[in-house]
């Protein structure tokens, strides 16, 4: 049954996508169906800071607890929103800033995630997937330059610098792609990836980052689409020993797990996308993406597929983001005006590694 506006109800398992920049009358039906958790947003659906303003608040009035809105936005080639938004650099130069002065790159991360977090924050965006904390093993062209560094004490040091700067905007954090990506050349989005490493290699080096930051409380993690045959047979996104027996028993990981876009093709291979929906959720994940198949989106809600569990929707409630500075204040506010000059200076010094 759908609920009428403003009604209180948890929040759902699905995290969905929309087609433009304002919201079709069957997508706001979707968005009070009790199954529903949130939006992801992509560049479709930006016009301008105003209009994803009005956009956000459109989305974040419809309930309560208000559902979450996210986006990609972590630097580099994954910057959904661009015009009118900081640029944000690829954190392989973060990486190599902290190579030669580590000091300054430490710094620099933290004024970045404050920077990005509250940009997004302003504009009513709950949080971004970021930071990636896969490491650069120079294999992986669809992880390449969005990695630190190949060294994991390297990666866990300005992912956390990183994430505290989130944190002190007021943003959680989602680390991906859980337990690294970097070591495979296949780019899920087309086609299976399969790393073939051992469990205790895995742990030993990918797995560094992310239990460094679990360790400080981070929020959430998104597992990769990647097979390990030496641990399961299955994607970890759809593993139960990935996800209840290594992360949740293992690692003593408490923040929400949030599936990668069950559209891509390495997901794909697993069934219809009601069928991937399920294996996640029975998996572990307390919420998972449909990014782009839009037009099954009405199929997955109505199939039933849920996860009525007070725990998973306290995980999601923390997921919440909490503005510090209101978008019409933010450029007369100091910190943004430090943050911003200090990442003008970096993006000029960069500017060929940038284009």
């Amino acid at each position: 049954m759908i609920q009428t506006q403003g009604k209180a109800m948890s929040l759902g398992s699905v995290m969905i996508g929309i087609a433009g920049t304002s919201l079709l009358p069957h997508e706001r039906e979707y968005l009070l169906h009790p199954r529903v958790a949130g939006v992801i947003l992509f560049s479709r659906n930006y016009a301008s800071p105003e209009q994803l303003r009005s956009l956000c608040e459109q989305i974040h009035n419809l309930r309560h607890p208000r559902l979450l809105i996210a986006v990609d936005h972590e630097g580099g080639r994954v910057q959904r929103f661009r015009e009118g938004f900081s640029r944000i650099p690829p954190m392989r130069l973060l990486g190599e800033a902290y190579q030669q002065d580590q000091a300054y790159g430490l710094n620099l991360a933290k004024k970045i995630g404050w920077l990005m977090a509250t940009e997004l924050l302003a504009c009513g965006v709950d949080f971004s997937f970021a930071p990636v904390v896969d490491l650069d093993y120079g294999e992986s062209h669809v992880i390449g330059d969005r990695a630190f560094s190949p060294d994991p004490l390297v990666t866990g040091q300005l992912a956390m610098a990183l994430t505290q700067g989130m944190r002190d905007a007021g943003m959680a954090s989602v680390a991906k792609h859980f337990p690294g990506h970097g070591f495979v050349s296949a780019d899920t989005h087309e086609t299976l990836a399969i790393d073939p490493r051992s469990g205790s290699q895995i742990e030993q080096r990918d797995m560094q980052p992310f239990i460094k930051l679990m360790a400080h409380g981070l929020e959430a993690v998104m597992p990769a689409h990647v097979r390990y045959p030496a641990v399961d047979d299955l994607p970890v996104g759809f593993s139960k020993v990935w996800l209840q027996k290594v992360l949740r028993q293992t690692c003593h990981f408490e923040g929400a797990i949030i599936s990668d876009d069950l559209g891509m093709q390495a997901a794909a291979v697993y069934g219809d996308t009601v069928e991937r929906v399920r294996l996640a959720i029975d998996a572990g994940c307390d919420l998972v993406l449909v990014c782009n198949e839009l037009a099954e989106i009405s199929r997955v809600l109505n199939a039933g597929v849920h996860r009525p569990c007070v725990v998973s929707h306290a995980r999601l409630i923390r997921l919440h983001g909490k503005p510090i500075i209101r978008y019409d204040k933010l450029r007369y506010n100091p910190l943004w005006q430090s943050a911003v000059k200090q990442l003008a200076v970096f993006n000029e010094r960069n500017q060929s590694n940038l284009l």
